[in-house]
């Protein structure tokens, strides 16, 4: 007989068709197909225990492969074993059963590494909740009436997609979340009721500016009454806004009882602005005529009788329309300017006492330059060469300042 191999080398059919698979334990029986040649009995066998084999494998690809929990694993595991141990197969079915054990250590390391991951999840979970809770407590103290609803509604769903922690972690992280949203929700009900309360301030005193306003409106006290108008659009920002639904409609009426006053000035204005014309074309023919002739000042006595007929005559003339103001107030300054910077390079050409300290200037000059000039002669007639160069220095220093005070002295005899 052929020596057998394989899963075949554990089995063996008796004459009366039995078959027997040998174990760690002995021999057992596996099952009897009589009448059929041993071979073949024995093949029907091994092929139960090969399909044992492949279930084997493919249990050892899903654990390696952490397809399963280690929980089913396990559970997969038992049931296998319990398959190979009782099973009707012939082949090495200890084998099976060595490499099933031999899953445990993995199982081992799979299950320490799920519990690291979950602690890992978990803690992060914890951060992602403390961070929720710490906003939802900032949103509760804020004022972000609008965006701040929103904000919680997101937060609620983002805590709700997340899983639970501990339960004494979780209810106390919960709690301060749901707190800190029952105070927002208090405080922005009270905002509003409070921001109601104000619209309807607002509303009743606007309608007493639109009041005050009507009254006021056909006054031709120009001045006064644009300033009234003033202080009524004033009052009326400092009111703050009314109710939404009221408060356009206000400002339109509001708005249109001041344009029609604006509107009646500027026309009176207009008017008036026409009539000062002639006036304005009078003050520019006046000004270039003093400017003619009194520009430069050369004769202080002419330009400032000139430039007082000419301001009473200016002054004599009326209104010139207000835009112009500005322009033919500046000509008017530049000419008195002129005639003032006259008047005062006049005084300080008259000031005796200036002339004084010119004449001490120029003699105290002149005396130091005769003792410079002794002192060359002396030093001459010794022959210090040093000594009079020295002192010839001196004197052109000294000449050329008393050059200066001699020119300011004699400003005061033009």
């Amino acid at each position: 007989m052929t020596s057998l191999t394989g899963p075949h080398a554990f089995g063996r059919v008796a004459s009366d068709g039995t078959v027997f698979v040998r174990t760690e334990d002995g021999e057992r029986s596996v099952g009897q197909i009589p009448d059929a040649p041993a071979d073949e009995a024995l093949a029907f066998y091994v092929r139960r225990f090969e399909a044992l084999e492949v279930e084997v494998g493919l249990l050892e690809t899903r654990v390696r492969g952490r397809a399963l929990s280690p929980d089913e694993a396990r559970h997969s595991i038992n049931t296998v074993r319990s398959a190979v141990a009782s099973a009707n197969a012939v082949g090495d079915l200890a084998s099976l059963a060595a490499r099933l054990d031999a899953l445990a250590p993995l199982l081992e390391e799979q299950s320490a590494a799920r519990k690291a991951e979950r602690a890992k999840q978990l803690d992060v979970t914890r951060q992602a909740k403390e961070a929720m809770v710490t906003e939802a407590e900032t949103l509760a103290a804020g004022n972000d009436w609008r965006g701040g609803v929103n904000r919680f509604r997101t937060l609620l769903d983002e805590w709700k997609a997340l899983p639970r922690i501990d339960r004494t972690t979780d209810d106390a992280l919960w709690h301060r979340f749901s707190a800190a949203r029952t105070t927002y929700t208090r405080r922005r009900k009270a905002q509003f009721a409070e921001q109601s309360a104000r619209r309807e301030g607002a509303r009743e005193a606007k309608e007493q500016i639109i009041a005050e306003a009507r009254e006021i409106a056909a006054s031709t006290e120009w001045g006064a009454t644009a300033a009234a108008f003033r202080e009524l659009m004033t009052r009326w920002k400092a009111a703050g806004p009314a109710p939404r639904e009221v408060d356009d409609a206000l400002w339109t009426e509001f708005r249109a009882i001041q344009d029609d006053f604006f509107s009646a000035r500027s026309a009176v204005l207009s008017a008036q602005d026409a009539e000062y014309t002639a006036n304005l074309d009078a003050k520019k023919a006046l000004l270039d005529e003093a400017e003619a002739t009194i520009l430069p000042v050369t004769d202080l006595n002419s330009a400032r009788t000139a430039f007082r007929t000419f301001l009473e005559k200016f002054n004599a003339l009326g209104r010139v329309p207000r835009e112009q103001l500005r322009s033919l107030d500046s000509r008017v300054k530049a000419l008195e300017a002129a005639v003032r910077s006259a008047e005062e390079d006049e005084w300080r050409r008259t000031d005796p006492e200036a002339k004084t300290r010119a004449e001490e200037t120029v003699a105290m000059l002149a005396a130091e330059i005769d003792k410079l000039s002794a002192k060359i002669e002396k030093a001459a007639a010794r022959g210090d060469s040093t000594a009079a160069a020295k002192a010839q220095e001196s004197i052109d220093t000294y000449a050329a300042w008393l050059a200066q005070a001699k020119e300011t002295l004699a400003d005061f005899s033009r």
